[in-house]
């Protein structure tokens, strides 16, 4: 079966734990429900990473919470372009699908929209 990648962004308005996790936590479930993965086996591995500003929490805790307990999971920190938008947390799942690349619906939410316009406007 092909491993394809599922990207998706969101943004949060303050450094905090609540903060990340709920927004990650909103993020993973648009993905999954979108691409219908309904089995937590179907996903490879996901790697999560937050822009500089953001570390009072890991984003793969709220994978964790919402049950992915044996998804190998990584947190790293984007590389802090000057200019590039504050406070997002961004994931790439990698997943088992028989379905094209091109059928794979990339979710960004809130301000995290403005990354992929090319994109935002058919979610």
């Amino acid at each position: 079966m092909p491993v394809r990648g599922v990207r998706g962004a969101i943004t949060v308005t303050e450094n905090c734990p609540q903060e990340i996790l709920t927004a990650t936590r909103e993020l993973l479930s648009e993905i999954l429900t979108r691409n219908a993965l309904h089995d937590f086996d179907e996903i490879v591995s996901a790697i999560f990473t937050t822009t500089p500003d953001l570390n009072a929490s890991f984003p793969a805790e709220a994978a964790r919470e919402l049950g992915m307990s044996q998804v190998p999971l990584l947190c790293a920190s984007e590389i802090a372009v000057p200019h590039g938008m504050p406070r997002v947390i961004r994931v790439l799942l990698h997943v088992n699908t028989d379905r094209s690349q091109a059928e794979m619906v990339h979710i960004y939410l809130r301000d995290a929209k403005k990354l992929r316009k090319d994109i935002a406007g058919a979610q």
